[in-house]
């Protein structure tokens, strides 16, 4: 059987991710794909656990080292329980975060040695990566606009990450584009300001490059 494809979706907080994976995961099953749609850190029962102990605001805040591991930790089970029988049978996998958040957040973020991190998300990975990463690049007040609406939606506050200062998220953006500059054959920035609608379709249009 020929294996599927593997897509991840990446950028900052309130950009939109988890919004496009899902209208990706439908658009792709009304072409008759299997497609399976997961995010990180989570995926899997142990992945959960994990995510709810790196965000929640409340917790024993973890060391970078920690945090850095903890995040590698579940994309190892999630990778192994999911990412990889999926794409044996055939099927698409498109994920809300993986190995390019690690480098954003916690390499250009936190400021923890790059090439280490490569070192052990490659263990991580198992021989893993995604086929096309779409980079969400959305201004800090559309950003800010979304995070405030999905919290009123959700009766949720701030995690964690995404209560770190102006300055981390600034390293993050950064960072993001640097990744994309250094691989463009794979990471496709994606204009995410306006409407929902006005964003998928610049998505669809960079999916469509690999089938």
């Amino acid at each position: 059987m020929t294996s599927g494809k593997f897509i991840t979706f990446e950028g900052g907080e309130g950009c939109g991710k988890s919004t496009q994976a899902e209208r990706l995961k439908a658009a792709l099953e009304s072409t008759g794909r299997e497609v399976v749609l997961t995010r990180e850190p989570g995926g899997t029962w142990i992945s959960e656990q994990v995510r709810r102990l790196l965000k929640d605001p409340e917790s024993e805040a973890p060391s970078d080292r920690c945090e850095l591991l903890l995040f590698l930790a579940a994309r190892a089970q999630l990778v192994e329980k999911v990412i990889k029988p999926a794409l044996a049978r055939g099927a698409w996998v498109v994920s809300d975060r993986f190995s390019d958040s690690t480098i954003a957040y916690q390499g250009f973020g936190r400021g923890l040695p790059i090439d280490v991190i490569r070192i052990v998300d490659s263990f991580a990975c198992g021989g893993v990566k995604p086929d096309l990463t779409i980079l969400l690049c959305a201004d800090r007040s559309a950003a800010a606009s979304r995070m405030r609406s999905r919290e009123s939606e959700t009766n949720t506050s701030p995690d964690r990450i995404e209560l770190a200062g102006d300055g981390f998220h600034e390293r993050i953006r950064e960072g993001y584009l640097k990744l994309a500059s250094e691989e463009p054959g794979r990471i496709v920035p994606v204009d995410a300001n306006g409407t929902v609608d006005e964003v998928w379709e610049r998505v669809w249009k960079s999916i469509r490059r690999i089938g």
